[in-house]
């Protein structure tokens, strides 16, 4: 397998298991359209190499990711489908394979989507998650408006898109996004054993159960994905967005009195 073309991604294939690792701890692993590439790369790779059945994300000991390093988000092209984001979110969204994830420290934004598209997910007990998408004048993605109602409820991921508030590993695994919550020093090495664990299972049977499992969603997902990303792209550029960003890089508090 080639490696990814980006350096803050590394693979590895060890037991039929590809681990797709975040490396940039300098910046939390805060996600580059070069990485994202990257990711999509090593999935497209791995669902065509029979050779892996399982691949496993993961992030550095004290980060999973900060989200998208956002001076980089927004050179992006305005259309979803070209750009790097669309291309991952595709690719992870119709993996055929089973795919796990191991987060630790910060896990921001996609940093939380992209659990919602894993299979298995094991947390450290001190893992803070977010989906700050609101505060920063834009609005949900990777389908996350439609799953996190049905995963959770309605009232639960309201509190966690409209507030945009971090919250723990235990209420992300009370709410259902993660399956256990382990000692960070821990989690690697459990998430990497459940994934080989799922290697060993019959390949053919666990491909057809997780199309069946998420055969019956796919078209809805799929629509979710394309509807946000219609408003979430000419968000970027709106007064909202360009208030909440300037506010983050002058490090001050946004003000959004003035606007309707």
């Amino acid at each position: 397998m080639s490696e990814p073309n980006d350096a803050h991604v590394i693979t590895e294939i060890k037991d039929r298991v590809l681990t797709i690792r975040l490396n940039r701890p300098d910046k939390k692993n805060a996600l580059s359209q070069a990485m994202y590439t990257a990711m999509t790369e090593a999935l497209k790779q791995a669902a065509a190499d029979d050779e892996i059945r399982v691949v496993l994300f993961a992030g550095t000991r004290d980060a999973f990711t900060a989200g998208n390093d956002l001076q980089d988000f927004l050179k992006q092209p305005t259309r979803f489908n070209d750009s790097a984001v669309g291309r991952f979110i595709d690719a992870l969204g119709h993996f055929p394979k089973a795919a796990v994830a191991a987060i630790n420290g910060p896990a921001v934004g996609i940093g939380v989507t992209l659990l919602l598209h894993c299979d298995l997910v094991y947390a450290g007990e001190n893992t803070r998650l977010q989906l700050p998408f609101v505060n920063i004048g834009i609005c949900a993605e990777f389908a996350s408006s439609l799953l996190l109602p049905k995963i959770m409820g309605h009232a639960r991921a309201a509190e966690l898109l409209l507030l945009g508030e971090p919250f723990t590993a235990a209420q992300a695994r009370e709410y259902g996004i993660v399956n256990a919550v382990l000692p960070d020093a821990e989690v690697d090495a459990h998430a990497f054993e459940r994934a080989r664990r799922l290697a060993q299972q019959p390949p053919n049977a666990l491909r057809v159960t997780k199309m069946l499992m998420k055969r019956w969603d796919s078209a809805q997902v799929d629509e979710a994905i394309q509807l946000e990303a219609s408003h979430f792209l000419p968000m970027l550029r709106q007064p909202e967005a360009i208030e909440a960003m300037t506010a983050f890089m002058s490090k001050r508090k946004p003000d959004f009195s003035a606007f309707k």
